[in-house]
């Protein structure tokens, strides 16, 4: 039975978007594919355009400018009745049976919010992403200076694993979950939004899992190899808000003040090491 209706968010993605939707139109369970393009100046909008053109369950958004992920997640979640939403980036490269794995190892549990895969790069490196605790001051602290402060070790003796969040690079979940939390918080440009829908499926009394044994090429950072200082910038602002939002040490104004402080003078290191980076 096809109950899964994927959204991808496109943005300068023509590298790998191709790729992304002739995977996902072979994949078992998928109805239909919701293609957002936020102000793409590339070949996306015609890449995923050819495919609408071959296939029915593809439609095609165009935004002129870029509202942000969240927001394009849920314009595309909008247009879909499927019992079951996949948010897929352009960079992931599935294989036709993995959607359909997540969706039974789902049904395995009554609780079910969202669940993610184990995603790994080229060269089969796991995504430290794919695996998160809840983010917060003390542990941004803590993991000063690593990419990975919040990752979580894999228990690859369960084919189920329950954490605080997945990366929002690949997610499965309930639409009526979704859509009874209003989709992703709009605020958030770009970064931190899926750790604030983890939090607050959780809040909501539902389980957040990933499957180990199902695993997912993700090739990082397509899009964001563009801009790689607006995209450090609008990492720190989605970080600022969601620590806002959730870390209750941040209801002391003095640790509000030095939190502050702290992210913000880092901003200028992580975009000379974003830059470096982008230019190899």
């Amino acid at each position: 039975m096809a109950d899964i209706a994927a959204v991808v968010v496109s943005h300068f993605s023509q590298s790998t978007l191709d790729a992304c939707l002739r995977r996902l139109l072979a994949s078992a369970g998928v109805a239909r594919v919701v293609v957002v393009d936020n102000g793409s100046h590339d070949d996306s909008v015609a890449i995923a355009g050819t495919h609408a053109a071959r296939d029915a369950r593809v439609q095609v958004l165009s935004n002129p400018h870029n509202p942000g992920f969240a927001a394009a997640c849920n314009q595309g979640a909008a247009q879909c009745k499927e019992p079951w939403l996949a948010l897929v980036n352009p960079d992931c490269l599935l294989a036709a049976t993995d959607l359909h794995t997540l969706r039974k190892l789902a049904a395995t549990r009554s609780d079910v919010g969202i669940i993610g895969a184990d995603l790994v790069d080229a060269n089969g490196v796991r995504d430290g992403a794919a695996r998160r605790r809840e983010l917060t001051l003390a542990r941004l602290l803590a993991g000063f200076g690593q990419r990975d402060s919040l990752a979580i070790a894999a228990d690859d003796s369960t084919a189920l694993q329950a954490l605080d969040a997945v990366s929002g690079a690949l997610m499965l979940m309930p639409r009526a979950v979704f859509a009874a939390l209003g989709g992703f918080d709009a605020r958030y440009r770009l970064h931190a939004e899926d750790l604030d829908l983890c939090r607050r499926v959780r809040d909501a009394g539902h389980g957040v899992y990933v499957a180990n044994h199902v695993r997912v090429l993700h090739v990082r950072g397509v899009s964001s190899r563009r801009r790689p200082l607006w995209v450090e910038w609008q990492k720190h602002r989605g970080i600022w808000r969601y620590l806002r939002r959730f870390d209750p040490q941040l209801r002391n104004p003095w640790w509000r003040v030095l939190a502050f402080a702290l992210l913000w003078a880092h901003l200028p290191l992580a975009a000379l090491r974003a830059r470096f980076t982008a230019n190899r």
